[in-house]
């Protein structure tokens, strides 16, 4: 079974959490989610900052006060915390790089869809580089923090994410996208965070070390 989480680091305004897949943020069906188990961990009235998929590992910011969260949200509502994630799939791609972008529309059973039209559009960048025959690595850059939005964009060059059924993806052991860089300012002081994905069969050759090591900083 895979961990749910671990903290990564923590001070007086933050938690950096690395999240484990498949746990939800809330509270669902009588389970505890993500933020309710840090808080009973650490006894902290934390604020969750941003949220990730319950797919999606990796890095989560939770603010500890209300000051610190007003602070970070700022941030982010203001596109000035920058975040890198790293998605595997195993087709072969439309584009290698470039931009992704387009409005996100409803579609059926909670999934959504991106659409040519650019009134409010979620936007991400990406490069890739192959991991071995018939695997392929993604860096994605959002840029606007829409629900799904990197799924539907992988979807939409035709390399859904390797284990993202829901997304036309090819069953596997977890959904394979990580939140893998998180970089923002607080009240002056800079904070860079970049833990490499270990969890999951995908996520653990040596292959994959080398793939992202070929990705440009």
């Amino acid at each position: 079974m895979l961990p749910k989480y671990r903290i990564l680091s923590q001070n007086e305004h933050f938690l950096v959490i690395d999240k484990g897949p498949g746990i939800g943020m809330h509270d669902e069906g009588g389970e505890p989610g993500l933020v309710s188990l840090v808080r009973a961990e650490t006894g902290l009235a934390l604020y969750p900052v941003h949220r990730l998929d319950k797919m999606t590992s990796g890095l989560l910011l939770l603010a500890c006060t209300p000051e610190a969260n007003r602070a970070l949200s700022m941030g982010f509502a203001e596109r000035a915390v920058a975040k890198q994630y790293l998605a595997l799939s195993d087709r072969k791609p439309k584009k290698k790089q470039g931009w992704i972008k387009g409005d996100m529309q409803k579609g059926r059973g909670g999934s959504w869809l991106l659409a040519r039209s650019q009134e409010n559009p979620a936007i991400s960048w990406f490069d890739s580089t192959p991991v071995r025959e018939g695997l392929r690595l993604y860096r994605i850059k959002p840029q606007t923090g829409k629900t799904h939005q990197i799924r539907v964009a992988m979807k939409s060059i035709g390399a859904p994410i390797l284990g993202d059924e829901r997304y036309g993806g090819t069953a596997a052991d977890r959904g394979y996208l990580h939140a893998w860089r998180l970089a923002f300012t607080l009240w002056g002081d800079p904070f860079t965070f970049e833990p490499a994905p270990d969890l999951g069969e995908a996520f653990t050759p040596p292959e994959l070390a080398q793939a992202i090591a070929r990705l440009a900083p």
